[in-house]
């Protein structure tokens, strides 16, 4: 077995970067190098402000920094030096082309994989680690092999990530499980111990599962899709709990009590958002479409479909609320990113909604905590040949507290379920708004009937009005 000694990750994203930095915290003999060409984001690995924000990340990445683990913009260095290579790139959906808005962009991937077949001069494992469809690793295989020889070798495993952002760093220290696939050869066996043997120096023996590449590969897109699927049914349940007069966080408790179903998942909001969930699917219905499984592909895109919907229900519901007419009203919007605990903004429900409100001609105000305001106006706004920016900052504000976000507001919209909004002093900010004071809660995190007592009126998601 091939015992790995350093470890080169291309990408210093949102994977690769926590995932490389656990490894180099639990395997302090092993050299890890996350290579980037951005060297804007290298330089941010290496300041004091790490360029991703998720807790434990930043005591485990200066534990390790310049010991074993190094951040660096000599990715062909790295790719010679290294036994295994993480590829982890960005996989965004195409735009324009063959599967446009559907299929994965793989152009990052295929540029890696050939840089690594130009660099290489000793065998190497590379290893996928970008969320991939189905079947990407034979395209990778096909370009390795042409330049192996007989002296060079290439072995591919998959090894999708199961990361939670917001919890990145517990999910990688005690996994559920840990998955790898490999071609069932002699060698791909050998190269799936090696890595395993990476893990399994702090991930229990029985959670790493070896399966065949195609599985592995197929297993990453299912699992995000069967959970996405789960959020969307609770999500349409809460539309039928509203016209009936139901609870839906009593439903979804009654539901979750049954062991074959369980309680995860099962939380009513404004929608999912994420680097994963939408893109994984819409993966999964392209993968159903070329393999001629229309009905598959239909049924997976409909999770979509109701994660849509539920975003303009929702902002529906504010409008009609605010007796049809939100122009020139001050809406303060409290969350952009899209779950607590994280930066990220990738396909936030707030998006959506913001724009949504802006269309309507809403001054909007907003406030997180961790979210950077060039940021918010890069997602809000549209730049390009159009550039639609200064127009949107007619509408738009970006505070930095939550109060003064609120100050004269008509209505609050809870759209991340940040802790510290569980913590404000609503009576304050009902005092400071315009009246009637309405609260539209979309993460169902907040007390209603205190905040009835208080004068707002309110409206949750799924809940009784």
């Amino acid at each position: 077995m091939t015992q790995v000694k350093s470890i080169c990750c291309i990408g210093a994203g949102y994977v690769g970067g926590p995932t490389c930095a656990v490894i180099a915290y639990k395997c302090p003999e092993i050299k890890v190098t996350i290579v980037d060409v951005n060297e804007a984001r290298i330089a941010a690995w290496n300041s004091d402000e790490l360029p991703i924000y998720e807790p434990g990340l930043e005591e485990i990445v200066m534990a390790c920094r310049d010991k074993n683990l190094f951040f660096s913009t000599e990715v062909d260095q790295a790719i010679d030096q290294a036994d295994l290579i993480f590829v982890s790139v960005n996989t965004p959906t195409k735009r324009a082309g063959v599967g446009a808005g559907r299929a994965a962009d793989l152009a990052y991937v295929e540029s890696a994989t050939r840089r690594i077949a130009q660099v290489a001069k000793s065998s190497k494992i590379v290893v996928e680690k970008s969320t991939v469809p189905c079947r990407t690793a034979e395209s990778m295989r096909a370009i390795l092999e042409a330049n192996a020889t007989t002296d060079l070798h290439f072995d591919i495993l998959s090894n999708p990530e199961f990361l939670a952002e917001g919890t990145a760093i517990q999910d990688l220290l005690k996994p559920d499980r840990v998955l790898i696939g490999s071609m069932q050869t002699p060698e791909g066996i050998c190269a799936q111990q090696a890595l395993a043997q990476v893990y399994t120096h702090w991930v229990p023996q029985e959670r790493v599962i070896t399966t065949n590449l195609w599985s592995s590969e197929l297993s990453k897109l299912a699992a995000n899709a069967m959970l996405a699927q789960r959020i969307s049914s609770v999500n349409a349940l809460s539309a039928i709990c509203e016209a009936t007069g139901a609870d839906v966080d009593e439903v979804a408790f009654a539901c979750g009590r049954d062991s074959r179903l369980g309680s995860k998942f099962l939380k009513a909001s404004v929608g999912f958002g994420g680097s994963c969930f939408q893109k994984d699917i819409l993966n999964l219905v392209y993968l159903a479409e070329q393999m001629n499984l229309p009905e598959v592909a239909a049924y997976w895109y409909q999770v979509i479909l109701m994660n849509e919907h539920q975003k303009k229900r929702f902002v529906s519901n504010i409008l009609s609320t605010l007796f049809n007419t939100i122009t020139n009203k001050k809406i303060c919007v409290l969350g952009f990113a899209f779950k607590k605990d994280t930066g990220d903004t990738r396909e936030s429900a707030a998006i959506t909604v913001v724009k949504d409100l802006l269309q309507e001609q809403a001054r909007v105000v907003i406030y997180d905590p961790k979210v950077a305001d060039e940021q918010i106006w890069m997602d809000v706004s549209e730049p390009g040949v159009l550039d639609n920016r200064a127009m949107v900052g007619k509408q738009l504000t970006i505070c930095k507290d939550a109060y003064e976000a609120a100050k004269d507001a008509d209505a609050v919209v809870i759209l991340t379920e940040w802790d510290e909004f569980k913590t404000l002093d609503y009576q304050r900010i009902y005092q400071d708004m315009n009246k009637p004071a309405f609260l539209f809660d979309g993460r169902l995190m907040l007390d209603m009937p205190k905040l009835k007592a208080i004068g707002f009126k309110t409206q949750a998601i799924g809940k009784p009005c």
